[in-house]
């Protein structure tokens, strides 16, 4: 369980809670629970849980409702929901393209996650920048407000003739976040070009009006200044493995902790569906034990080149 900060409420040490996930709240990052309580998550705060043993992960249901059969779910899945769930939440979803009379206007954004790495997406303009921190983007500008159709078709316009896609992978924003360009006037400026090039285009909605470019950079508000390079990420939590670290940044889902074998990156979506408990509270404080600084979950280690070998040939 993240230790808690000032004004949380404490559990018991006898008391399993179930993650909800990470929400972006006006004071920053939160662990949310079931029940509605939640856990600050500044930096230099430590954070330190075991996996109730016995239970297994089951799934969280769909659309504020429980799982009606407690499906069982693999450990390493980031949705934790089981087939069915899943469908109904995704029926419910706007990125599914099946909701189409939604009367709320649409931001359409253009967001950057490291060189090379820009996506086009859409926001309900009463979210503000929520969905930008939730996706971990490094910087971001508007790009129209309108109706969801419209912005729908402006999102389809940009794929089909800049090719701009709307998904990263979170390995690539990852993988990046430790070796940013310096200024913030550098990590925007491939947002600058693009922003510019999609205005120009002819089949632009005329229902979707245009937004002037003005960058947003997150690099302070996710602690992202002098990271150090993460070694590794948790590929997936197992009963009765124990995670301990030390909060240095968070971005999007992903909590970079610094343990004892470096910063490890944790993605909190891994930790839904299980119950937790503080570490040690299950027999012996694990959290402090070994080389590793209290990870006993399984981390898949990021590869390092050595410095002048060649992998092949090109």
């Amino acid at each position: 369980m993240a230790q808690t900060a000032r004004g949380a409420q404490a559990p018991k040490a006898s008391q399993a809670w179930k993650c909800s996930g990470l929400r972006w709240a006006a004071g920053g990052p939160e662990l949310k629970w079931d029940g509605g309580r939640g856990s600050p998550l500044p930096r230099g705060k430590r954070v330190a849980f075991e996996v109730a043993e016995g239970g297994g992960r089951t799934c969280v249901g769909a659309r504020g409702n429980a799982c009606p059969v407690r499906t069982a779910v693999p450990e390493r899945s980031t949705g934790a929901r089981c087939e069915e769930c899943a469908r109904l939440d995704r029926a419910h979803s706007v990125a599914a393209d099946k909701i189409a009379d939604d009367p709320r206007p649409y931001h359409v954004y253009l967001a950057w996650f490291g060189p090379g790495l820009l996506k086009v997406g859409i926001t309900a303009e009463e979210r503000g920048s929520a969905r930008l921190l939730e996706q971990g983007a490094v910087c971001f500008s508007w790009l129209g407000l309108g109706p969801l159709m419209a912005a729908r078709r402006s999102e389809e316009l940009l794929r089909a003739a800049l090719r701009v896609p709307d998904r990263i992978p979170y390995g690539e924003k990852r993988a990046v976040r430790s070796a940013l360009p310096g200024s913030a006037e550098e990590r925007a400026a491939e947002i600058a070009e693009l922003h510019g090039r999609a205005l120009a285009l002819r089949e632009w909605p005329e229902s979707l009006h245009r937004e002037p470019y003005r960058p947003v950079d997150h690099v302070d508000v996710f602690g992202l200044a002098g990271l150090p390079a993460a070694v590794g990420e948790v590929s997936g939590l197992v009963a009765g493995g124990v995670v301990s670290g030390e909060v240095v940044a968070v971005a999007g889902p992903d909590l970079h902790l610094a343990t004892g074998r470096g910063v490890v990156v944790l993605d909190t979506r891994l930790m839904t569906g299980w119950e937790l408990i503080p570490a040690g509270s299950s027999g012996g404080d694990r959290g402090d034990r070994g080389e590793t600084g209290g990870f006993t979950v399984p981390v898949r280690e990021f590869r390092r080149e050595a410095p002048g070998v060649q992998e092949g040939l090109f």
